[in-house]
């Protein structure tokens, strides 16, 4: 349920009818407008009578959430989430570009590439630690010493670091060695993941997961911001559908629907949408069109010898490429990289 208040209604007022609702055991969210103040209530609303709440002169009207995501709604928020990841804001009107390999392979490799997207125009540095594959014989990742190379090269160009995290028991260790935690396809319905992220205050990158509707995908954001940690950044990837030519199928439409429907930032990842290096370019520039916040794009120094995911990585020549083109459609939508 939304409470909305009219313009002009004092603090006190707000206050008094905050606490009103918590006697129902009920969440009250205060979220102040520059026109209006709204009390997003989060909880059993059935036993709140709406006409006694409107007999209350500063309310304007009382509004039912349908969508069993609450804190992730647009009508509880109104105005868009930016998200901070160590200095560089996802979800304004400059775009965050997300740059770097599958998977950290060296501390040579790590370094240079996040030179090379840096001076590009990348803003974050992104690089797999640990890395989920769908084969037990494929390359797992540095795990504990991928993360300290992240790090070197964040000391080296100060890109701040967003990497999968896959276990709830290697928060800890994450906590002070990345800005922000990414949570791939394949966890997004780990709920005891969620539910522990949901308890930090590090900012969170979820991926939806291959097979999921947009409902489905903003009530794992729900599980992160029920915890208290209101910092989520949506991301697509592309979900499986009958089609085999491309590695998954890029779902452009999530972008405005997920915008419409939540405040929270969305960003695409072009990369693992085609598997396929040469699709990237297009399907960076439709997200960018389509109104994306951002982007995550798999650079690589050698991609015929990636240890993952050579075949959807960027060589330096190609991203300098296609970080020409993410301008030129930024600058007709109103947004700047």
């Amino acid at each position: 349920m939304i409470v909305v208040l009219k313009k002009g209604t004092p603090a006190d007022e707000v206050n008094r009818i905050s606490e009103w609702l918590t006697h129902f055991d009920l969440e009250v969210n205060p979220i102040v407008g520059q026109e209006t103040t709204i009390l997003g209530l989060v909880g059993d609303t059935t036993a709140i009578d709406k006409n006694t709440l409107m007999l209350n002169s500063y309310v304007d009207k009382v509004l039912k959430v349908q969508e069993p995501f609450k804190r992730a709604n647009r009508q509880l928020h109104p105005e868009d989430t930016i998200v901070d990841i160590g200095g560089i804001k996802v979800g304004g009107s400059k775009l965050a570009i997300m740059a770097g390999p599958c998977s950290v392979e060296s501390e040579a490799q790590i370094c240079e590439i996040a030179e090379r997207v840096k001076a590009d125009g990348a803003t974050i540095l992104r690089g797999g630690a640990w890395k989920p594959r769908s084969s037990p014989y494929s390359f797992q990742g540095l795990k504990a010493e991928g993360l300290e190379l992240l790090n070197l090269a964040k000391k080296q160009t100060g890109l701040p670091i967003v990497t999968e995290i896959t276990n709830p028991a290697n928060i800890e260790y994450f906590l002070d060695k990345v800005d922000c935690f990414q949570v791939g396809a394949r966890n997004m319905q780990n709920f005891d993941l969620l539910a522990e992220l949901g308890r930090t205050n590090k900012p969170v990158l979820l991926k939806r997961g291959f097979s999921n509707t947009m409902k489905e995908f903003l009530m794992s954001a729900e599980y992160i911001l029920a915890g208290g940690n209101e910092d989520v950044i949506l991301c697509e990837r592309g979900i499986r559908t009958h089609e085999t030519y491309t590695r998954n199928t890029l779902d452009v439409s999530a972008v405005p629907a997920l915008k419409r429907l939540s405040h929270l930032p969305v960003v695409v990842d072009p990369s693992h949408a085609a598997g396929i290096y040469w699709m990237v370019e297009p399907l960076a520039m439709a997200a960018i069109a389509a109104g994306a916040d951002g982007l995550m794009i798999e650079v690589h120094n050698d991609p015929e010898h990636a240890l993952s995911d050579g075949a959807q990585s960027l060589t330096y020549e190609n991203f300098h490429k296609t970080m020409e083109k993410i301008r030129a459609i930024a600058s007709v939508v109103g947004r700047e990289v």
